[in-house]
């Protein structure tokens, strides 16, 4: 090979070989290698695919070749991995996709704060004593900063691209830090377009079905059994969003779901109610509103008004952060590009 080869000054750290459109790296852990590279190379056949380059392992090397551009996104996004697996962490598929695009995002967006070009990853996460969620996109990134920053946080977008979850965790992480005394859930019991009917058993048997993604997002986080002890003293709770009314929330995490599905007076009355010491995280999508025709939703009305609120953080999710199923991101073009429904204004006015 042409190229001269570069040693890093740590031993922990790849070695690289490399000329103009050619990487050759080298990781001094077998066991992490093959990790890395997936089972029959598939973390590396879907850096291939992603990046439109060639990569090919030899032993616990991988020979990449392609546009210089590209390779230089691919060694961003295995440096980053192998980090993680020396760190004691696991590599996913999920992760591989995660950090392809924030090594992409490295060179499209030059001024992202987080991120050095040409150098390492450094993607935001958060940690409770359960697991530990790194940002996949990099507008998960800016949210999971925003929402350290910032005492209300709005996180707007489609369906999948973790607004609900982030915020759980970074409730949780609150809640075991210390740093708030409680956790708030709540959200709108809006039907979304079907009759639940007479729902049998006592309030919270009945609004349960409503909660449910906000149950299993702190059970992901936390132990059951601690969920349910911080559930039984009132440390965690779960209401509608009725029941926030005439109260002042001091000294917690609250987290407003489903947000497009309130009202004017709801939001009004939902943000007034923060109190000392307290963060505020409202998530929903304005695409997806089941409140009856010509009733304004409150989400929309917000985001008009407190747009340039000083305090305020509005962070906006696209089709292209969504993290769940890659089907899930086409199905939401698919349906963007037959039924585009504006977002701020122009909502707005259709509703009024």
């Amino acid at each position: 090979m042409n190229g001269q080869e570069l040693v890093s000054s740590s031993p922990r750290q790849p070695r690289i070989a490399s000329d103009a459109n050619h990487f050759v790296l080298t990781f001094e852990n077998n066991r992490f290698a093959s990790e890395l590279f997936g089972q029959f190379d598939q973390n590396l056949k879907l850096l291939e695919e992603r990046l439109h380059i060639d990569a090919r392992a030899r032993g616990n090397s991988v020979v990449i070749t392609g546009d210089v551009l590209a390779t230089n996104q691919a060694r961003r996004t295995l440096d980053y991995l192998y980090d993680k697996l020396q760190k004691g962490g696991s590599v996913e598929q999920s992760d591989v996709e995660g950090a392809i695009r924030m090594a992409v995002a490295a060179d499209d967006q030059l001024t992202l704060p987080t991120m050095e070009k040409k150098a390492k990853l450094t993607m935001a996460q958060v940690s409770t004593r359960k697991k530990t969620i790194v940002a996949r996109t990099p507008t998960q990134d800016a949210y999971l900063r925003a929402l350290e920053r910032s005492e209300l946080v709005f996180g707007v977008g489609p369906a999948g691209t973790g607004k609900t979850y982030l915020a759980v965790a970074q409730a949780a992480q609150l809640l075991e830090r210390g740093a708030v005394d409680k956790i708030i859930l709540t959200r709108p019991a809006v039907e979304a377009g079907e009759r639940l009917g007479f729902l049998p058993g006592d309030l919270k048997e009945k609004v349960d079905p409503y909660l449910r993604p906000l149950y299993d997002a702190l059970y992901d986080m936390m132990p059951g059994d601690k969920v349910e002890r911080a559930m039984t003293a009132g440390v965690i709770e779960i209401a509608p969003l009725a029941f926030m009314r005439g109260r002042t929330l001091a000294n917690a995490a609250i987290i407003l779901d489903e947000a497009q599905n309130t009202t004017s007076m709801q939001m009004k009355m939902f943000l007034t109610r923060l109190g000392e010491n307290s963060r505020m995280i409202i998530t929903g999508d304005p695409s997806q509103i089941d409140l009856p025709r010509g009733v304004k939703s409150g989400l929309v009305e917000a985001l008009q008004l407190l747009n340039s609120v000083e305090g305020i953080s509005v962070i906006r999710f696209k089709d292209s952060d969504i993290v769940r199923h890659p089907l899930v991101a086409r199905i939401v073009r698919a349906y963007d590009a037959t039924y585009a429904t504006p977002i701020d204004g122009e909502e707005a006015e259709r509703q009024n």
